[in-house]
């Protein structure tokens, strides 16, 4: 059974560990999405500080996690959102550890991050893919998500992240 709860600091190492055990697994997919610059150490435990990060355990491992943030950063900024800007849910650094991957575990994270959006009256939830991870893209299509502009994360890729949005509420 999965269970989510808040990211502690004690937490950071494991995380780090399903992050680099992630983009590992990737590479070998030929999707060059995260690499050994992202996601960094530095931005998981800013994440943790600002209470944005959550886990996923079974039983005492924890095997995932996911980053939830009211914050739009500035490379959204010229994405055409179905939605107005106000009281948004972004979700970053979805990842299951690949030994837990096509178990049900990122389906069970985006369910808690939609019931999160929900319970705090987000409007939507916003999130970007890489555009070669045709898995992803798949899944976010699978639950609602429409696919709207794209971004560039130079330090990550020359290929875009395509944008999606669900509307919450």
């Amino acid at each position: 059974m999965v269970k989510i709860k808040l990211a502690r600091l004690s937490d950071l190492d494991r995380v780090k560990e399903i992050a680099e055990a992630c983009a590992e697994k990737m590479i070998e997919d030929n999707i060059f999405q995260w690499n050994e610059k992202y996601p960094s150490k530095e931005i998981f435990r800013e994440d943790i500080k600002n209470n944005d990060l959550f886990v996923a355990w079974i039983n005492s491992e924890i095997v995932g996690c996911i980053m939830l943030s009211s914050y739009k950063d500035d490379v959204y900024k010229n994405v055409k959102w179905i939605s107005e800007d106000s009281n948004n849910l972004y979700i970053h650094r979805l990842a299951v550890h690949p030994s837990f991957q096509k178990k049900g575990i990122a389906r069970k994270m985006m369910d808690y991050a939609e019931a999160y959006a929900k319970s705090k009256n987000h409007k939507s939830v916003r999130l970007d893919t890489f555009s070669k991870n045709h898995r992803n893209n798949k899944f976010y299509k699978l639950r609602g998500y429409i696919k709207l502009d794209d971004v560039f994360f130079p330090n990550q890729s020359e290929f875009p992240f395509h944008c999606y949005e669900k509307l919450i509420n």
